[in-house]
């Protein structure tokens, strides 16, 4: 007999189906899946959002020192010297024994009143370069800014002899010689440094700055002008021209010179406490009076702005205002004789002898100046004579020949 064909179609449809089914199911729950996926991405995509893209971005390039450094200049340039230090600081991390970047670092380092750190960077360079000029330089100027004046001059002159036409040499060595008193060789190497670079703020600075010593303050505001022209947005610059422009007693200068650094920046509050001293200079105590607190409401943490608004006080007879303003000058730390003495009489003024005679023998230790000293010991006699817990005892021996205490209005 023909065997026949059987088709098992039962169990080939059977085969089918059931495969049909089990794929369907596992794509429902994929599809589940993703949309829980989806739906805690959207859910946490602040969260999430850096991680993936660092899996589709390209990381960022890290700046070359050279980059650092442009950075940084174009910041000093803009007279930000924070971010150029901190440039700089980068590039020389990268480049360490680069002396371009050494040299500008260390400046930055000495500009921003860092001597201990800028004399580290000073000795780097010179470990880098030994008979490069520019380490030996900084080192020069970091030792005067440190008070060590004596040790600077044999180092710039040795400096000298690597580079005799180093103009910054020349410059922080005129430091040196003006810190030592030596004001003949200070001008000399000031007028050097500014001849051999004109364009040097450095050195402009260097000669205004021996020129002050000996009085003669209009040339030193020739080379200040000159260096303000080669830079124009050092704030220190302006603030080194107005302290000449004191010298000539020319106050209308000083307040344009102030008026020009608050147009810069209005919340320059040392521009502000400045314009308050001159201001109470002139006696136009309203103005004085102004500034001063302006610059409080920005910085209430300003020694000196709390002196000389303490002291504009005192001169309009509110000892009250005047007593709190220079005992937040001393709680801050400042070691200024005014907010010592003027504190001590303005409580003699309010009869307070007992607080006022241990400020006053305390203002008396801290004293330099005679003058001072002398209306300190007035102030501790009339206390003694004034009131019945005193005797003069108070006095130290020998006293000074005593000095009528000014009345407010005319001590200053």
């Amino acid at each position: 007999m023909k065997r026949g064909i059987r088709i098992r179609r039962e169990y080939s449809h059977l085969h089918f189906s059931a495969r049909r089914r089990q794929g369907s199911r596992l794509l429902i729950l994929l599809w589940v899946l993703s949309m829980v996926a989806v739906g805690l991405l959207v859910w946490q995509f602040d969260r999430v959002q850096p991680e993936v893209l660092a899996l589709v971005a390209p990381p960022t390039p890290t700046p070359s020192a050279p980059t650092m450094a442009r950075t940084g200049y174009d910041a000093y340039m803009a007279g930000d010297l924070e971010q150029a230090e901190a440039a700089f600081a980068e590039a020389v991390r990268m480049e360490p024994d680069n002396v371009d970047f050494l040299f500008e670092y260390g400046r930055l380092l000495l500009l921003n009143d860092k001597a201990e750190e800028g004399l580290t960077i000073a000795d780097q360079a010179i470990q880098a370069a030994p008979d490069d000029p520019r380490g030996y330089a900084l080192k020069v100027y970091a030792l005067d800014l440190l008070g060590r004046a004596e040790e600077a001059v044999p180092i710039g002159l040795a400096a000298l002899e690597l580079d005799p036409d180093f103009a910054p040499t020349y410059a922080y060595l005129s430091g040196a010689y003006n810190s030592l008193g030596r004001w003949v060789q200070a001008q000399e190497m000031g007028a050097r440094a500014v001849q051999l670079d004109p364009n040097n703020v450095d050195a402009r600075r260097a000669y205004a700055f021996s020129l002050t010593w000996t009085g003669r303050y209009d040339l030193a505001v020739q080379q200040l002008e000159a260096a303000i022209t080669i830079h124009p947005n050092l704030e220190f610059l302006y603030f080194e021209l107005a302290g000449a422009y004191n010298g000539l007693d020319n106050q209308p200068a000083m307040i344009a010179i102030y008026e020009h650094l608050l147009e810069m920046d209005p919340d320059n509050t040392k521009a502000m406490v400045r314009m308050c001293e001159t201001y109470f200079g002139l006696r136009i105590d309203n103005y004085a009076q102004s500034y001063c607190e302006q610059a409080l409401d920005l910085d209430p943490t300003y020694a000196d702005a709390w002196r000389q608004v303490g002291m504009i006080y005192f001169t309009r007879r509110n000892y009250e205002s005047a007593i709190d303003a220079f005992e937040q000058c001393v709680a801050l730390g400042s070691e200024a004789i005014e907010c010592w003495y003027l504190r001590g009489l303005a409580l003699y003024y309010l009869a307070e002898c007992d607080q006022a005679v241990p400020i006053l023998q305390e203002a008396l230790t801290r004293a330099t100046a005679e003058e001072i000293r002398n209306i300190v010991v007035e102030g501790l006699r009339l206390c003694a004579v004034t009131d019945d817990n005193y005797d003069m005892s108070i006095i130290p021996t020998p006293a000074p020949t005593p000095t009528p205490v000014p009345t407010p209005i005319g001590i200053f």
